[in-house]
């Protein structure tokens, strides 16, 4: 079946506090998809996010990111007052987010909430601990000794308690309870608020769909209490380390720095770990996009300490084996697989082995060197188109920094009108979403930034770059009545609703 959606960060929502949230304003976001006939709400992976603001860098992949708590909800329960959050609303940065400015502030605000909670008490959070054991405690301690030794990484811990022994492990259990009881209050809110927020949108016929990265940071709950799972020394050095190849955009490739998987001792326990933490990716997402879906049948790793990714080599992945377990233990779930880039034949093997939708993303179509899989034309049904993501430029950008070799292949392919020198970067902004949405893709999906035709101040994430990612925010008002209307129409024109 057809359908469109829209690409929106959590982060990106308006807000009075400094970064959008599972308040009010998100519940009005859902109430804009139905008006404009959407039938998904695609976000970015709601982890807690560590250096570098990225949510591809979580210090957990099973935890929820605590500043997407309402803070009115907070209000509501009795555990804030209105008073505390006009401390917040004076600093609070309306249109991109100060994430070292949350850092200061927004965790003072959660502990003064949790400390009014008596959460400990309440039946209702007791359960989640108990159904969450496998690694909520876990993540807890993580992050209250995280706490107490200002930020450090666990690999730089003393050994006793970097190596998990059992008697130091008691006793920072006992030391840190109250800290540890602190992040699972979050964990608990976290996850009452957005299941709420999830079964508006799904009430209003509104799907989410979440991201996972394939990998886990480096100082992560998960490499710390599992690093049985990772190509690690005995002193939990990484061996290796997560990247990708020297290529046209980058003499020296990639440097991502995550650890890599031990995938024998993966495919050994049946990928148990994987399978549990795609389960929970379906408690919070309706369809699930998986993150570089080419490092399953390959991927590359760059020796540990090397300065760049020239040194790399490919290794060989889990193939269809880790996907075959998946089906067999929690049944056939909506995935899209992430298989941008160069695709080797082993890849393609396995997304057509998987039978998944792969990304055809238009702004990679135009270029005057050859003809492109991402143009129309060469898409099949299942596969899911974008004009960008989170990793382009907007589209109106975009076509302002596109050479004009490349400007001549797109205007001649979508046979506009007039003269190329004439046409506006908005009027192609608008053009690349109409060719996205009557392409054949089954999923159609834009980021917001293109429908409100942003610059490249609205540019959510350059990859292999620091500092100014992850920021931009919408507006309140964006999508006023008039262009929710316009998107109605076109998404019915083209077969959508």
């Amino acid at each position: 079946m057809r359908a469109s959606g829209i690409l929106l960060p959590i982060s990106s929502l308006p807000s009075a506090y400094g970064i959008g949230a599972f308040d009010q304003k998100a519940y009005e976001f859902v109430d804009i998809l139905v008006r404009a006939g959407q039938k998904y709400w695609q976000i970015l992976p709601m982890g807690p996010t560590g250096y570098g603001d990225s949510p591809y860098q979580s210090f957990s992949t099973f935890a929820g990111n605590p500043y997407f708590i309402s803070l009115n909800e907070l209000v509501s329960q009795g555990y804030l007052t209105e008073q505390d959050l006009l401390e917040l609303q004076t600093v609070a940065d309306e249109k991109f987010v100060d994430y070292e400015q949350l850092y200061n502030t927004r965790f003072l605000m959660l502990r003064r909430a949790y400390e009014n909670s008596r959460i400990r008490e309440k039946g209702e959070f007791q359960q989640f601990v108990s159904e969450h054991e496998a690694w909520l405690p876990d993540y807890a301690l993580f992050m209250a000794i995280k706490d107490r030794k200002g930020g450090q990484s666990f690999l730089e811990w003393e050994d006793d308690i970097k190596k998990r022994q059992p008697e130091t492990l008691c006793k920072y259990r006992e030391t840190f309870e109250h800290d540890m009881y602190f992040y699972m209050f979050l964990q608990f809110e976290f996850s009452r608020q957005w299941q709420k927020l999830k079964a508006y949108a799904n009430e209003k016929g509104v799907k989410i769909i979440g991201d996972i990265p394939i990998y886990v940071a480096l100082d992560s709950a998960d490499t710390w209490s599992h690093p049985e799972l990772f190509q690690f020394t005995e002193n939990l050095e990484p061996k290796a380390v997560a990247g990708c190849p020297p290529d046209a955009f980058s003499e020296t490739g990639q440097l991502w720095g995550n650890p890599l998987y031990d995938w024998a001792y993966h495919e050994e326990t049946g990928f148990d770990w994987w399978l549990e933490r795609i389960r929970n990716c379906f408690r919070w997402y309706d369809m699930v996009r998986i993150d570089h879906f080419r490092g399953f049948d390959e991927y590359y790793a760059i020796p540990f300490g090397e300065p760049t990714a020239v040194n790399g080599k490919w290794e060989q992945g889990p193939g269809i084996h880790i996907f075959e377990a998946m089906e067999q233990k929690l049944g056939r779930q909506d995935i899209i697989a992430e298989d941008l880039g160069f695709l080797t034949d082993g890849v393609r093997k396995l997304l057509a082995d998987t039978g998944y939708p792969g990304m055809k993303v238009l702004q990679f179509a135009f270029d005057s060197r050859e003809e492109s899989d991402y143009m129309p034309h060469n898409y099949d049904a299942n596969c899911v188109v974008y004009t960008g993501t989170h990793d382009n430029q907007t589209t109106k950008s975009w076509w302002d920094e596109l050479s004009e070799t490349d400007r001549d292949v797109a205007f001649r392919y979508m046979n506009l009108p007039g003269v190329l020198e004439e046409v506006t970067a908005e009027e192609i902004t608008w053009q690349m979403i109409v060719m996205a949405q009557r392409s054949v893709a089954s999923l159609c999906v834009i980021p917001a930034q293109d429908y409100l035709s942003l610059t490249k101040e609205a540019r959510m994430n350059t990859p292999s770059t620091l500092g100014c990612n992850w920021h931009w925010r919408m507006q309140d008002g964006d999508f006023s009545d008039r262009l929710c209307e316009k998107i109605y129409r076109m998404t019915k024109l083209y077969g959508r609703l």
